[in-house]
């Protein structure tokens, strides 16, 4: 464990703070806090703006035409903050009052991919949706209890993604359509590992996955060798991305829900954003191309 300076840059105390993104076109990072009805901009200045969301936003994109695309408990929205627009444009999951989507990423051909999961963890009705510009979104894989993730492979010829309650982190073989195949587990966690959480991907093509209640954000080469664990002062990490104008600075989103009174005292800044300075960067981020 390599002891580096984490800097809590945003102490906004979400209740579930996830779905980080660098909005290069602004400098600026967004995130979500889905269970506190909020949307952060961290601006160039570390400047904070906040909204607050009509309906629970689990993960947002920029859009190449404006704005950004989500996925919500009511189902994929169109979202512009600037006019407060958060409209419905599609709800795979219309059938499964009980589900709601979780987190999304943006790939490298500018494809949204975004998870399901029921809202009580109770049942795996969880399905990993991809959604490409002028087309309903398809479902490409099932059977999650909490899909979180996911994330693409430098190249952009490998997708990863979470069942956090099973705690595995699965990859496929991703083609230039969008199609997936070969599944396979690529890390699976145990007792005192903490649940893995949403993840990145750096320029060395090395995965970086933040682990809720395991205090910790932990790299892996693509080989799935376990290179460095970076620890954060507060229990439930929940996400990571890398930003600043060089890529080099990796965000890290947390959590405070579920945390009882002592834990909160030892953590003050749980549900904060924080950053530190890892010593390499990050790729990024595609618009979502529609």
């Amino acid at each position: 464990m390599r002891m580096v300076e984490v800097q809590c840059v945003a102490d906004v105390h979400a209740l579930l703070g996830e779905g980080p993104v660098w909005v290069e076109r602004e400098a600026a990072l967004y995130w979500v806090d889905i269970k506190g009805l909020k949307i952060f901009r961290l601006g160039p200045d570390r400047e904070l703006s906040e909204w607050s969301t009509p309906m629970r936003v689990g993960s947002l994109a920029p859009r190449a035409a404006g704005g950004f695309i989500g996925g919500t408990d009511q189902g994929l929205a169109l979202i512009d903050l600037e006019t407060g627009r958060f409209e419905i444009f599609c709800d795979p999951e219309a059938g499964l009052p009980d589900n709601r989507f979780n987190d999304g990423k943006v790939d490298r051909s500018g494809r949204f991919w975004a998870g399901t999961m029921d809202d009580g963890e109770r049942t795996a009705s969880g399905t990993l949706y991809l959604l490409q510009a002028g087309a309903d979104p398809r479902p490409m894989d099932g059977d999650y209890r909490v899909t979180n993730g996911p994330a693409v492979s430098s190249d952009g010829t490998i997708l990863y993604h979470n069942d956090s309650a099973r705690q595995v982190n699965y990859a496929f073989d991703l083609d230039a359509e969008g199609n997936v195949s070969n599944k396979r587990t690529f890390l699976q966690f145990g007792d005192g590992d903490g649940y893995p959480d949403g993840m990145t991907v750096d320029a060395e093509g090395c995965l970086w996955i933040a682990f809720w209640d395991g205090w910790c954000v932990r790299r892996f080469s693509p080989a799935g060798e376990r290179i460095e664990t970076i620890r954060t002062p507060v229990a439930r990490p929940t996400s990571c991305t890398f930003g600043g104008v060089s890529l080099d600075e990796l965000y890290i989103t947390s959590a405070s829900i579920g945390l009882d009174a002592a834990a909160l005292e030892m953590q003050p800044n749980a549900g904060g954003l924080f950053m530190v300075v890892p010593g390499v960067r990050g790729l990024a981020d595609v618009p979502y191309a529609g």
